[in-house]
């Protein structure tokens, strides 16, 4: 609940920026280096831009870079994973190799490379993270696609004649979704600290608040004006809390029922063997 809590509230504080905020981010709101107050609830920074506004639209930046980035990854990681699974044979062993491959690439570098030579921008932070970050979803969704093909009902959908296409949208996806959804969480989370970090070594697109860039700019003023890096990191922290705290909640709930189911395996096997002549 603590997780779904923050989650929901850093969406909600996104989308409703401009209703919860009376200035402008980028506009003078008052005098520099205000502590904060009843106007200004978190102060205001070293030329008098009100915080609050910066940390209310910082969050449409940073979850706007997070959420593209874990979809890119989820995307491809679960088409390459459930191909490579399923397929077999050469095709898995190229897929695998390949994700072996872009595994050793250093994200972070990577986009701090890119970034620095093709100018900021958030679609290409969105690019380079969702495209480095999905061999770990890949490994997963292929080790649950073979884990799949012996059961029962894959057997008899094969038998049935449906055709590869079929199993893998009908059969394979929907029971890898619980898996894709506890990673997702996870790489949402890192992709959220990276675009931060970005931002706070200046890479990011000085005309879009993040949360990055505030961190950045009260780098000068901590001792002077603690609500400046306060505040901003307080955002960072509490949605890569929720979202991993989401996440845990969501592998414990998918692994509950196969826990029950096993517990319940093992009680009928054991009633079993206690009857008289077994």
């Amino acid at each position: 609940m603590l997780g779904l809590t923050l989650t929901v509230a850093s969406v909600v504080v996104a989308v409703l920026a401009p209703l919860l905020v009376r200035f402008d981010p980028f506009a003078f709101a008052a005098p520099p280096l205000l502590p904060p107050s009843v106007e200004h609830p978190m102060g205001t920074d070293a030329i008098g831009r009100d915080v609050m506004s910066g940390v209310l639209h910082g969050a449409r930046a940073s979850l706007l870079v997070a959420s593209g980035a874990a979809a890119l990854a989820g995307l491809v990681g679960t088409i390459v994973g459930t191909v490579s699974g399923y397929a077999g044979g050469i095709a898995d062993d190229l897929l695998m190799r390949l994700t072996e491959l872009f595994q050793t690439i250093p994200r972070f570098f990577l986009v701090v490379v890119v970034l620095a030579l093709f100018g900021p921008g958030l679609d290409r932070v969105v690019l380079m993270l969702g495209l480095t970050a999905w061999p770990t979803l890949a490994r997963v969704v292929r080790g649950e696609t073979l884990a799949l093909l012996d059961l029962e009902f894959m057997v008899a959908a094969r038998a049935s004649g449906a055709s590869p296409m079929r199993i893998m949208l009908r059969h394979v996806l929907p029971n890898t979704l619980n898996s894709v959804g506890v990673l997702l969480g996870l790489l949402f989370g890192q992709a959220l600290l990276v675009e931060a970090s970005v931002g706070f070594l200046g890479l990011s697109n000085p005309d879009v608040m993040s949360w990055g860039s505030l961190a950045r700019n009260a780098q000068g003023y901590t001792r002077v004006a603690w609500w400046l890096s306060l505040f901003p990191g307080l955002a960072i922290a509490s949605a890569v809390l929720g979202v991993n705290l989401l996440a845990d909640a969501l592998s414990a709930a998918s692994a509950a029922p196969s826990t029950i189911d096993n517990r319940a395996d093992a009680m009928r096997s054991a009633r079993t063997l206690a009857r008289p002549g077994v």
